[in-house]
């Protein structure tokens, strides 16, 4: 009977021996698939020989059986984000978001841009769950990234030069830095931000000289907010005048100090006292009044009281207690930017905290870039720029906009990150703009008939130029004529500039700036009108005659003379037909006449005929009788009076 199990045993390992060979038939006819753990061969990405048993077990336990359940993804969303990195984010095919947006009535391709909301919806459609990421301004980044080891040092103040244009602010830096810039600016009138810094005696100071001009506004609120401390320039001879008050508003709206430097006191005609009591309409009080402003009287000609103005000045610092971290990474504000042929983009920066260095990664506004080279504002390279001094910077990937903030940031790609998110925010914000404007230009060209509109192309040295350019230029638009500015930028007059005026028939404004040779090829075969400014005074009297040139003529009606009627004679078939005299001026075959009776006008018309004895005639010169009918009217009596009036055509102007 033992035998009986054992041949049992045998029959048993018979049959499994023929499985397994069975098994070892089918493996070989399947295919082999990759990850295929179920081939018995090792995967295809099995070392061969040695390991081999091994990794067979290996793979065995890995065995993908049956599905597993989602793997919960968090997802950070942030302001904007495409759908490729959507779906890259929750770890699905970029098709399964598509789908699942198709599903929601949106048709998106994979590289369109979803924004925060819709991206929630769609990841907790998809069964992840959506946060919300930090706004990806560098805001948010950089507050992490505060130093906790910052001293405060105490810095120098940064001084603005305010007052009205003319009244003499670059000549008062000029004095106190003891070198000539106002004779180098056009028409004497500055149309740039200068930065300086100037050690005095008792220490350092930066000064900012603003444009006094009335289309510098921004550039004025500007110069007020990077600024401690006011010098309010009003001339002695003048008194306060608009830009005056204008400065005095921005410096009151940025709790700025004032000092008032009356200038000009060396001329005859100076009234210093006049301008103190003008200013006090303005609530700015001299001290001696009771008041908490200085005032001091100074002369940029003869350099008289320039000393108690900077004693002054500084006083009302110590009185500040200035004070910036010096060795933190750098943070401060850009003041101009311009496109220099050589050097690419140029910055003016004042450095408001930290330490800048070369070599520092920054970012400023939609711009970022390596600090190649630094330069003080007499030009020559420095290394580093500590709080409160301007410098010039190269290296940045474009002209960053005046008033950007400027941050140092030691991680390249974070900084073209943001710099380029910011573009595409300012891109999007500008297109929606576009698309307002262009759906509002469309309604009211509807309602109001044609709009004749002048298109303008701004192309300027700096960047505060066209600024204020633009905004002086827009302020001339009236309902029937418009100012639109299609386009504006920093630099020299490009092919590209030129191919857009001729495509939006615009005009052209090179503003310190000329045409680069292609552009001028290209500006006589097009036949573009291409204008060149180095004054904003010019440029906006000129759009002004532009613009007079394009309002519809004015009707004006010029009288040429009185006629008295004394004989009616009233003739069937022809009507009433006057007999007249000519009292002053003329009358002509062609004029229109007005009526009155008793000095009433009762009607208003043209003449039919104008004959003298039987003869038809052009005119009757005064003190000579004719005989008239009028169109359409014969209710005329004697002793009636007919004024004689022509329509003239008018130029406007604006």
């Amino acid at each position: 009977g033992a035998e009986k199990p054992a041949s049992k045993e045998a029959k048993k390992g018979k049959n499994s021996n023929n499985k397994e060979w069975n098994d070892a038939e089918n493996k070989k006819r399947g295919l082999k698939t990759r990850g295929d753990v179920t081939s018995g061969k090792a995967g295809w990405r099995a070392p061969k020989g040695k390991g081999h048993k091994h990794h067979n077990d290996d793979d065995q336990q890995h065995a993908f059986s049956a599905p597993t359940e989602p793997i919960v993804h968090e997802v950070l969303v942030p302001e904007t984000i495409t759908v490729a990195d959507l779906a890259h984010k929750m770890a699905v095919k970029s098709g399964e978001v598509i789908k699942a947006l198709m599903g929601m009535g949106m048709m998106v391709t994979i590289n369109q841009v979803l924004d925060q909301e819709t991206a929630i919806i769609v990841v907790e459609e998809m069964g992840h769950t959506a946060k919300a990421a930090a706004p990806n301004d560098p805001d948010a980044f950089l507050e992490e990234t505060d130093h906790d080891e910052a001293v405060l040092e105490s810095r120098p103040p940064v001084v603005t030069v305010m007052g009205h244009v003319d009244h003499g602010k670059t000549s008062l830096l000029d004095y106190i830095r003891r070198s000539r810039v106002a004779t180098g600016e056009a028409g004497g009138i500055t149309q740039h931000i200068g930065a300086y810094h100037v050690e005095t005696p008792r220490g350092m100071v930066t000064f900012l000289d603003t444009p006094g001009h009335e289309a510098f506004t921004a550039m004025r609120a500007r110069g007020a907010k990077a600024t401690d401390i006011v010098i309010l320039v009003v001339s002695a001879d003048d008194g306060v005048m608009p830009q005056t008050i204008e400065a005095i508003h921005h410096a009151k709206a940025g709790n700025v100090p004032i000092v008032v430097a009356i200038n000009k006191v060396d001329k005859p005609e100076a009234q210093p006292e006049r301008v103190k009591m003008e200013l006090v309409n303005h609530e700015v009080v001299p001290e001696e009044f009771g008041g908490d402003t200085m005032f001091r009287e100074v002369s940029a000609k003869t350099g008289q009281g320039i000393d108690d103005l900077l004693e002054a000045v500084l006083l009302q610092a110590e009185v500040l207690e200035l004070q910036a971290p010096k060795n933190t990474p750098a943070k401060g504000l850009v003041i101009e930017g311009r496109l220099d042929k050589g050097r690419g983009s140029v910055a003016t920066i004042l450095v408001q905290s930290g330490t800048l260095k070369r070599g520092d990664m920054i970012l400023a506004g939609t711009t970022f870039g390596k600090v190649r080279a630094m330069l003080d504002e007499s030009g020559k390279e420095i290394q580093e720029a500590g709080p409160s001094i301007p410098v010039e910077i190269l290296g940045l990937s474009d002209v960053p906009s005046a008033g950007e903030e400027v941050i140092v940031l030691n991680d390249e790609r974070k900084a073209r990150e943001i710099a380029l998110f910011r573009q595409g925010k300012f891109r999007d914000v500008k297109l929606a703009k576009q698309q307002a404007a262009k759906l509002e230009n469309m309604f009211e060209q509807m309602e109001s008939g044609e709009v004749q509109t002048l298109n303008l192309i701004i192309k300027s040295d700096v960047q505060g130029s066209y600024e204020a350019l633009a905004t002086s230029l827009q302020k001339l638009s009236t309902n029937e004529v418009k100012v639109h500015i299609i386009h504006t930028a920093v630099g020299a007059i490009s092919e590209s500039d030129v191919n857009l005026a001729a495509a939006s028939k615009a005009v052209l404004i090179g503003f310190n700036v000329r045409a680069d040779s292609g552009a001028r090829k290209l500006v006589d075969t097009l036949g573009v009108d291409v204008r060149y400014y180095n004054i904003i005074y010019e440029a906006v009297d000129e759009v002004k005659a532009a613009l007079g040139g394009m309002l519809a003529p004015e009707q004006k009606e010029q009288m040429i003379g009185t006629v008295e009627i004394r004989e009616v004679f009233r003739i069937s078939k022809v009507g009433a037909i006057a007999g007249c005299y000519v009292q002053d001026g003329m009358i002509k075959r062609n004029s229109k006449v007005r009526i009155l009776r008793n000095n009433v006008i009762i009607h208003t018309g043209e003449l039919d005929s104008l004959k003298r004895f039987k003869d038809d005639v052009k005119e009757v010169k005064n003190n000579f009788e004719c005989g008239l009918s009028i169109k359409n009217f014969n209710d005329i009596e004697v002793g009636d009076i007919l004024e004689i009036y022509e329509m003239v055509e008018v130029a406007r102007t604006l």
